[in-house]
């Protein structure tokens, strides 16, 4: 999102509205699961890239400076965090009897 000028934080914010907005559609609506599927998971690549950079790139361009090393590891306990922490529970199944 550095082309729009908008920095990585920002960019960042606006791939997570995406996905908020997506969610809000799964839960509240009755759009196309499949649909909703995907346009999440066209938006987390540019989501997980933009968070990526912000980790990495040199504190002069808008980054934090860590080495790939760590920005991974910081990356990973996040993912692991929101799986601990998120119930996880089965998709509803229909029977048709």
């Amino acid at each position: 999102m550095a082309g729009l000028g908008l920095g990585y934080e920002r960019g960042a914010l606006v791939f997570a509205g995406g996905l908020l907005i997506v969610a809000a559609l799964y839960f509240w609506t009755k759009v196309s699961h499949t649909l909703l599927f995907w346009a999440a998971f066209i938006l987390t690549r540019p989501l997980g890239a933009t968070v990526g950079d912000f980790l990495d790139k040199p504190v002069a361009q808008g980054g934090l400076q860590l080495s790939r090393l760590y920005a991974s590891l910081a990356l990973l306990l996040f993912m692991g965090a929101c799986i601990f922490v998120i119930p996880q529970r089965a998709a509803p199944t229909s029977r048709n009897t």
